[in-house]
Order: structure tokens, then C-alpha cells, then sequence
């Protein structure tokens, strides 16, 4: 999704923002203008693999009552029905950033498609969450559904049908990519474990959840063309991310498998192109890795402007077209009148048609749509009561605004989340604060208001005041933002005691030393932002152009620590930033990072600052010296003007904390690194071996491609009604002529189809299962539990709090030195223990084939458990033999700080690590190996190979498809609601529970 709420038909609009000394715009024309692209890509082009026919829709794993009632739905439709369930109407065209046409003959309204992934954008009276980012750093699976649940009720109050989010692609491979803090975190496990209870809650509440973007949208620049042309390059190719086979099953599309596996609903392909075919035009990874291999049963949808042609996508998996029209405001469109002309001449099966239907209307009843349907009462064009019903247009004037309040007491759960994903880096001693200090200096832009007020740049597109979301589509307007100068101003006055000033303009820096040293503390807030590539922030287009803090951050605090030796640094950012300059400095006594916390963002800082609760958040990435990551931002483009910009994912699996580990990088902060006011000791590891049944490759056919209903043949039939009042540029289903070439307007029609379809890409005959595969999310003997990890956390401190207990698992040569495979968040009162029992799936334990195109089960893997990846005290062996090697060590140093007293108890905690429901405890038996360590590959079908790790060039003759990418010739009921309460014992610490509104009560009851 990309641009603001404004006409503009130009696909190459982007939005310029200076409001700080940076580098000037008319000098990034001018280096652009010299530097526009490179010609030094040195080749082979990686190349994406053309897999044909798409799947068609099966109702596998709990979907089949959905499908029963698609089916039937779809079977009466006629065809312009059909393709007006799948085509958008256009931009601007009814209240929605997207909407498919209606269907009033069976009184089906047009579904709306609104952003974001953060709350509903465009719209008054919603909340302001966290961002996906601040819930990565909760690691509670609890908090993630809570918000999903919240985020899911206020759309489906609004009258919205698909949420578009959550979000995890970007992962966040590169620290610096624009988009990172819609998703969670740059860990495939974490991302799927807080992803998939998120979806869940969406869609509890009567919502489809839209996760996206599918995939290796990892940055900004470049990922659309014409955007890129607005900035000075000249390309006519949107970016390719080349990624080798191994790499995008363990990192990048694991996470989407976690989502298939929780029932999200749609799917939104991406911009960029993948292995040098377009996302949404990529059969590969829309037909086999998604619909095959994933099993996905519900529909995927184009990004807005992503679709790249009408019969290529549409054969390539492609369902929904977003926003309907070819560019903004042109009314043309590949698909409306153009999928009428494909299936009529029979260029596009029926029975495609018929599955994008099915797809579309199974998501919809999977969620219960038809019950929870409430008609759209906001518009996203306009806040007035009445104006334009079709805004893209001077069309009639209509009630498009009903100004209807969705909050609920969601502001009670922002500001827990808030809370619980706070993370305190270092302490001295500092904190927490009294309230009580004598003088207290508030510092920096960030703890202000923006001076054009919270929601004054459009999309959140500027860098003005306290940062607590990024900017672009995936924001949503603020019902109030509580800047950190107010709560703090008001915690102090509250007190009866203290003097407080706040100076809130970086630059002022005589004002600044003034202040600070006469201060018995000040708190300094620095921040750094990013966001979409349509927007531009003092010259970072999207992604950041470094990681340095913003408006001279690190300025700042020399001037406030050179005065003053109790400095508190409180850091809102989309993610790392470079803290070497001063994070050793004695004059800063503590760091807290607090990302970008939504609309309670100053009261959730003064409640960890000031002791009214316990930080407990860890970081969801590597905080280190910016020249020791090693991914980057691709920022020239390296391909010629009419080659796509080349993005080799060289680093294959060592991303974040794998590559630190791997390169032997010390970080400042490392993932999963937090402190905590009181301390926690790690002790008595077991590993226990599981019985599980052994690995199964899928096998077998589908059956046959279904059709429903019938086609009119009679072209007569589809031309534009005679009742219709035709709005301008809206996309409809009909021609405007009975011959199909002049209704298509297009110069290439009747060109032989075999010039443009692949081979096979309209059987309908039974198709091959995928060994891979066999049920939502991937084969089910994946999900199997092979193991439990239990360990005793004690809180060895004097005040309660939280400890996030973290496994990670070494699978061997050729793999990252450990990743994350289990985690819970425990709360324990002090001098109590609590029991940490964490289960591994086979999935957790197994690593990609490449030649069998199956995952292997590793042997003897290396178990380690601790308090984030560089502090892992507990370590051990499972053994395929059984029994448990002992651990090598039993104990973990402790944190130091300081904190007032509480109280609270401890229990047993089990995790369910896949974020499913596990089977009952087995007896302890060896482990078996996947299929007792027989390749899975079919023995009669060679099994081809996205890349072994290098860019590949094409090794058999190359067709066009009509998207004009080479392709090779080829032979419930919803929870009650939920109320707040602060938990003691060993459960989640900052819970949000009432009934069944928790994330563990919905996979017990929902799942799969």
C-alpha cells in the first residue's frame, strides 16, 4: 500500500519532507541526476522457477465448513459476479482504501479492505496501537492476541472486512529498512510465534486478517519503479531480492507458514520481485511455496499497484486485484472487463475463476463475516459527515461519515503493552525514579507535541515531536497522543514535590546546558523514525539512511551529559540505532528503549520510570555499531536503466543475532537482552525426549479442478446494463462491445496463446501433493512435539517481575550457530520460583533439504537456555537415544538493579511452543528421524530447486507470460470482553484476560 489521502494520479507522487539539516532535496536531484543507476551487476540474473497450475482450494484442515458455504455462494453467482468479487473498483472509488465491486442480486455489499496493521487508518474514533514492532518486544503471546483481538473489534465496527496486517514481511533483515516496525522482529520464530496469535484475534473478532507482504520486501528503495522515478533514478524495473532455496524456507517464508497454520484469511503479495519475477506474478512462490507446499486456503491479494498483468497473475495464484485500477484514477484495470473477455474466450479457465471466488467467500465465512458484517460508516477520503459518495470523482453527495467511537477501553491496553515492551538497557542505580527528585529536566523534540499537532503530516510523514509510530500506510490516526513531557510534568506535580522544565528543541542548546545542570536527573529523549518509500523524511526515502539517532541525538546527550551525571536516555525508534557514542559515558546512568508505543506513550514510560511497574521487554534485535551489521541497503541501482536493481541475499541465513554469532561480533545489546528492577537465576535444565509417530511425506493427488455454476456464452449477455448509472473511472465487470477484441482495447489480442500461457497452466486435471505438504502451514508431522525443555527461573531479587526464559537450539553445520526455538514470559514474586517448560516441535529441530525438498530432522541437536542469545547459562544435548545429556552448567549470573517491594507468587508455566495445540505428553522414548532418515524426494519426480545458494541463470528456453517476466518452458465465537488486570504467579506478567479472551484459550478451542 502506498500514498496519502490525496488525488494524485501520477504512480510516480512521492512526498518530500525537510524540517532538519539535513542534506537538501535539490542535492539528492543532483546526485541522483549523476548517479542514477549503475551497470555493474555482474550476473548470472537468479531466476524463479514457473510452477503451474495454482491449486485450487481444497476447505484442508478446518476451513471445509467455509468452503462448504463458498461453494455454494459462488455456484449461483453469474460471471460478472464472479469478476466483480475479485477486481477492485478502483482507487477512491467507495469509502475504502480498497473495495471489491458488490453484489447486490444476492446482497452481498462491496467487502472493504483498510489499512493498517497498527489500528484502522483514515478513520475518527479508533485507537492508536503499539506497533508490531513493541509486541515482538513483549515476547507474550497473550498481549499479541489482546491486540489483535482489540485492533480486529474496532475495525469490525467500522465496518471494515479485511484488516491488512499483520505484517511479517519485511522480517527485518537489513536494520536500516523502512518498514521493519510493522512487523516484529528480524527472528523467523519470534515473528511466527507473536504473528500467528494475532491473526487469531483479528479474526476472533469477525475480521479477516490480510497478512502481508509476501515476500523478501525487506526495503524500501526501489521495491516499486515509478516511485523510484519520483526520487531522481532511472529504472523501469522494480527491485529483485535473489534469495537461494534454503534461505527463504528457514527464514523468510517461515513465518508465513506460522500464519497459514493460524487461518489468516488473505494474503497480500508484494511489490518487489523475487528471483526476477514480479511477487504478484511469481508462480513459484504464489502457486507451489504458498498454495501447494503451505496448503493456504484462503485468498491472496495485490499490493496496491503490485498487479503487473491480467492472465499471467491470474494463472500465477494472483485472487484479489488491489486497488482494481492499473495505476490511480486511470479507470483501466487488468482485470474487470478484461478477466470477462479471458474466461469468455477461454484464455482463463473457469474453474481459476471459480477458485478466486471460493477463496475470497471461504475467508470470508471462516471468520464469520456474515454474522459480524457491519456496514462501512467511516470514509477514507474525507472527514465530513457528507461529500462525494465515489471520491475519485464530482459524483452525488451522500452521509459517508458516521463518526462512530470504536475505542472501547482499548487505551487500557495500549498503555500495558506499552509498558511490557519497554526495555531497560542499562541501570546504575538511576532508576526507578521517585518523583520526588529536586529538580527534574525533561530534554529533547521527543518528549513534545508536534507543533502541527499529532496528526498533522499526513500518514505520520515527518519527525515532529514524540515518535510512537512510524510512517506511510500502516499507521492510523491518533485519538490523542500523551507526549512523555506531559505524563512525566504530571507524575511530578502529582507528587506535591520537584521542580520539572522541559526543553523541547534539540537545537537549543544553551537552553539545554541552562537546564540539565541544575537537574538532579534528566531525562533526555532521543528518537529515529522510518517508514513507507512514498514519503520521504529528510532524505531517507522510506528506509534510513543510517542508524544514528535523529535531529543530532548524540549531540544532545554530550551537551546534557557534560553538565549533568544522572542522564537517563529514553530512545522511541522503528528499531536499532548506534548507541557507541555515548551508551558507556558514566554520566548516563540509564538507557530504556521504548520503540513506538502508540497513544499512551507518555503514560507507559512514567509507569517503568517511576516504578509503578517492573520492565520486563526484551529487545527483538541486535542493537550494535552500525558498521558491524552486515546487510544494507541496496541505494544505487545496479542492474542498467531497463534491468531491475539486483538485491542478493548473500548472507543466507545469518541475519541479526545469527550473523553476530556466526562473525564472532560482540554487540552493545544483543537480541532477547533486557534488564529488569529486580534479578533472576536460571537453574536444574532438563530435556526430555517425546514420542512422536515418524515423519510422513505427503502423498497423493488433489482432486480434479472444481467448477461452480456455469458461463453464459452469449457475449450479449455482459455488455453494460441499461439501469446503470455508469460512474467515471469505476471498474466494473462489462463490455462495451459484443467484440472481445474492441472491448479489450488491447493491440496484443489474439495473439496465440501458447505465446503467453506456460505450459500446464490450465490443467484441471489432479495434481501431485507436495511432500512438504499436506495440510495449512505444512506438513502435519511438523508440528509434532519432539521434545520438552524444562528449566526452574527464581527471582532472586525484592521486588516482582518478569523474565522472559528464551531456547535456543544449535542444528549443525551449515546452519547459524543457534536460533530461537521456545520462549515464554514468566512473572515471579520474589525469593519465588517458577517451573519453565517449553515444547519442541519436529519443525523446530529440522533443517531444509534441498534435494528432497523436504525438512530433515537434525541429530543430537544442542539445546541452550537463558535470558537472551548471549547470555545462555544452561546447556545441553537431545539425544535421539533418549534420556538427557546433563546440563554443562546450572546457573546464571544475575541482573543488578534496584526496585520498591511488591508481592506475587510463583507457579509452573507450560509453553506451547508452535502455537498450536500440542498432544498430550508421551512416554520418554528415543526420537524418531524424519521417515527413519530416507530422502523424501518422490522417487519418479525430479524436484526443482529455487537456487543452491548463488544467483542462477536460466537453464532451459524462456516464454513470456503476459506480465513480462522470462519464465522457463516447462512439461468461532469471539471472546468476551477483555479486562485488564496485572498477574502475579508464573503467568504472563502484564495479562489481559477475561473468559476465554486469551490467546491460549483460542488455540485450544479454534485451531486446526
Amino acid at each position: 500500500m502506498w500514498l496519502a489521502n490525496t488525488a494524485v494520479a501520477a504512480a510516480s507522487f512521492v512526498i518530500l519532507v525537510s524540517a532538519t539539516p539535513f542534506e537538501r532535496f535539490e542535492n539528492i536531484g543532483k546526485r541522483q541526476t549523476l548517479e542514477p543507476f549503475t551497470d555493474d551487476y555482474p550476473g548470472p540474473l537468479a531466476y524463479s522457477p514457473p510452477k503451474y497450475p495454482s491449486p485450487w482450494g481444497a476447505g484442508s484442515g478446518n476451513w471445509s465448513s467455509a468452503y462448504d458455504k463458498a461453494r455454494e455462494f459462488v455456484s449461483q453467482l453469474t460471471l460478472a459476479e464472479k469478476v466483480n468479487l475479485t477486481t477492485g473498483v478502483g482507487w477512491q472509488g467507495e469509502q475504502c482504501v480498497g473495495n471489491v465491486g458488490a453484489i447486490p442480486r444476492l446482497g452481498l455489499h462491496a467487502l472493504c479492505m483498510q489499512d493498517s496493521p497498527l489500528g484502522i487508518r483514515f478513520a475518527d474514533y479508533v485507537s492508536a496501537f503499539p506497533a508490531g514492532i513493541n509486541v515482538a518486544a513483549t515476547w507474550d503471546r497473550n498481549l499479541a492476541y489482546a491486540r489483535g483481538y482489540a485492533m480486529g473489534s474496532e475495525h469490525r465496527d467500522k465496518g471494515v472486512d479485511v484488516q491488512l496486517g499483520p505484517v511479517c514481511g519485511p522480517l527485518g533483515r537489513i536494520p536500516e529498512g523502512g518498514r521493519n516496525w510493522e512487523g516484529f522482529a528480524p527472528d523467523p520464530y519470534l515473528t511466527g510465534q507473536l504473528i500467528a496469535p494475532t491473526i487469531q484475534g483479528i479474526q476472533s473478532a469477525g475480521v479477516i486478517a490480510c497478512t502481508k507482504h509476501f515476500i523478501l520486501n525487506e526495503q524500501e528503495h526501489f521495491r516499486q519503479a515509478p516511485e523510484a522515478i519520483g526520487y531522481g533514478y532511472n529504472i523501469t524495473e522494480s527491485s529483485s531480492s535473489n534469495v537461494d532455496d534454503k534461505t527463504m524456507h528457514e527464514l523468510y517464508l517461515w513465518p508465513f507458514a506460522d500464519a497459514v497454520r493460524a487461518g489468516t484469511g488473505a494474503i497480500m503479495c508484494s511489490y518487489n520481485q523475487i528471483n526476477n519475477s514480479y511477487g504478484c506474478s511469481n508462480s513459484y512462490t504464489q502457486n507451489y511455496l504458498l498454495k501447494q507446499e503451505l496448503d493456504f486456503q484462503g485468498f491472496i491479494m495485490s499490493d496496491w499497484q503490485a498487479q503487473h498483468s491480467g492472465v499471467g497473475d491470474a494463472l500465477a495464484g494472483l485472487d484479489m486485484s488491489m486497488p482494481g485500477d492499473t495505476l490511480f484514477l486511470t479507470g483501466d484495470s487488468y482485470w474487470g472487463p478484461n478477466l470477462t473477455i479471458a474466461v469468455l474466450n477461454g484464455t482463463i479457465p473457469q474453474y481459476r475463476l471459480d477458485d478466486m471466488a471460493v477463496r475470497i467467500m471461504a475467508a470470508y465465512y471462516y471468520v464469520g463475516r456474515d454474522a459480524a458484517h457491519v456496514p462501512t460508516n467511516f470514509d477514507s477520503w474525507t472527514r465530513d459527515t457528507y461529500a462525494p459518495i465515489h471520491a475519485a470523482v464530482e459524483s452525488q453527495i451522500g452521509l459517508v461519515n458516521l463518526h462512530v467511537d470504536v475505542r472501547d477501553d482499548h487505551a487500557t491496553l495500549i498503555r500495558t503493552i506499552g509498558v511490557a515492551s519497554t526495555v531497560l538497557l542499562k541501570n546504575n542505580g538511576a532508576l526507578p525514579l521517585s518523583g520526588r527528585e529536586k529538580w527534574t529536566a525533561i530534554i529533547g523534540a521527543d518528549a513534545g507535541s508536534n507543533t502541527y499537532g499529532a496528526n498533522g503530516c499526513p500518514d505520520r510523514g515527518c519527525d515532529n515531536g514524540t515518535l510512537a509510530m512510524g510512517w506511510g500506510s500502516g499507521t492510523a490516526d491518533f485519538p490523542y497522543l500523551v507526549t512523555p513531557e506531559l505524563a512525566i510534568t504530571y507524575e511530578i506535580l502529582n507528587t506535591g514535590r520537584g521542580e520539572v522544565f522541559a526543553v523541547t528543541d534539540n537545537y537549543a542548546e544553551s537552553q539545554i546546558v541552562a537546564t540539565a545542570e541544575q537537574a538532579s536527573v534528566s531525562i533526555v529523549f532521543i528518537n529515529a523514525d522510518s517508514g513507507e518509500g512514498f514519503i520521504s523524511v529528510d532524505g531517507n526515502e522510506g528506509d534510513r539512511r543510517n542508524l544514528t539517532a535523529w535531529l543530532d541525538g548524540d549531540r544532545l546527550i554530550q551537551n546534557v551529559t557534560s553538565v549533568c551525571n544522572n542522564t537517563v536516555v529514553v530512545i522511541h525508534s522503528v528499531g536499532a540505532i548506534d548507541v557507541s557514542a555515548w551508551n558507556e559515558n558514566e554520566n548516563v546512568t540509564a538507557i530504556v528503549w521504548a520503540g513506538l508505543p502508540g497513544q499512551e506513550s507518555g503514560n507507559a514510560i512514567v509507569d517503568v520510570l517511576y516504578g509503578k511497574a517492573n520492565p520486563g521487554g526484551k529487545l527483538p534485535f541486535t542493537m550494535a555499531r552500525s558498521e558491524d551489521y552486515n546487510t544494507h541497503i541496496l541505494t544505487v541501482p545496479n542492474n542498467g536503466q531497463f534491468g531491475a536493481p539486483q538485491d542478493d541475499f548473500t548472507e543466507g541465513l545469518l541475519i541479526d543475532y545469527r550473523a553476530f554469532d556466526a562473525l564472532d561480533i560482540t554487540p552493545i545489546y544483543e537480541f532477547g537482552f533486557g534488564l529488569s528492577y529486580t534479578t533472576f537465576s536460571i537453574s536444574d535444565l532438563v530435556i526430555t525426549p517425546v514420542s512422536a509417530n515418524p515423519y510422513t511425506p505427503t502423498t497423493g493427488q488433489t482432486e480434479a479442478a472444481p467448477t461452480y455454476g456455469s458461463v453464459d456464452t452469449n457475449v450479449n449477455a455482459y455488455l453494460f446494463p441499461s439501469n446503470i448509472d455508469r460512474v467515471p473511472l469505476y471498474i466494473y465487470p462489462y463490455l462495451n462491445s459484443t467484440d472481445l477484441a474492441a472491448a479489450s482495447a488491447e493491440e496484443d489480442y489474439g495473439m496465440p496463446t501458447e505465446d503467453y500461457t506456460p505450459p500446464g497452466a490450465t490443467d484441471a486435471t489432479p495434481q501431485p501433493l507436495v511432500p512438504a505438504g499436506g495440510a495449512p502451514g505444512g506438513n502435519p508431522g511438523l508440528y509434532e512435539t519432539v521434545a520438552t525443555v524444562q528449566a526452574t527461573v527464581q527471582n532472586t531479587g525484592s521486588v516482582v517481575g518478569d523474565e522472559v526464559i528464551q531456547v535456543y537450539v544449535g542444528l549443525g553445520d551449515g546452519e547459524p550457530p543457534k536460533v530461537l526455538r521456545g520462549f515464554e514470559r514468566i512473572t515471579v514474586a520474589p525469593g519465588a520460583s517458577a517451573t519453565f517448560v517449553c515444547e519442541l516441535t519436529r519443525r523446530d529441530v529440522s533443517v531444509w533439504d534441498t534435494t528432497s525438498q523436504n525438512w530433515i530432522q537434525v541429530e543430537n541437536p544442542t539445546i541452550y537456555v537463558g535470558s537472551s542469545s548471549r547470555n545462555l547459562p544452561l546447556t545441553g544435548t537431545l539425544s535421539i537415544s533418549g534420556g538427557s545429556s546433563p546440563p554443562q552448567q546450572s546457573s546464571s549470573s544475575a541482573v543488578q538493579s534496584s526496585a520498591p517491594a511488591a508481592s506475587g507468587s510463583g507457579a509452573p508455566v507450560s509453553q506451547i511452543s508452535d502455537g498450536q495445540p500440542q498432544a498430550g505428553t508421551s512416554t520418554v522414548v528415543p526420537v524418531s528421524q524424519i521417515s527413519d532418515g530416507q530422502l523424501q524426494a518422490p522417487a519418479a519426480t525430479a524436484v526443482s530447486q529455487l537456487s543452491d545458494g548463488q544467483p542462477q541463470a536460466p537453464t532451459a528456453a524462456v516464454s513470456q507470460i503476459s506480465d513480462g517476466q522470462p519464465q522457463a518452458s516447462a512439461t468461532s465465537t469471539s471472546p468476551a470482553t477483555a479486562q485488564p488486570v496485572q498477574s502475579s504467579g508464573a503467568t504472563s506478567g502484564w495479562g489481559w484476560y477475561n473468559g476465554q479472551a486469551t490467546w491460549q484459550a483460542w488455540t485450544s478451542t479454534k485451531a486446526s
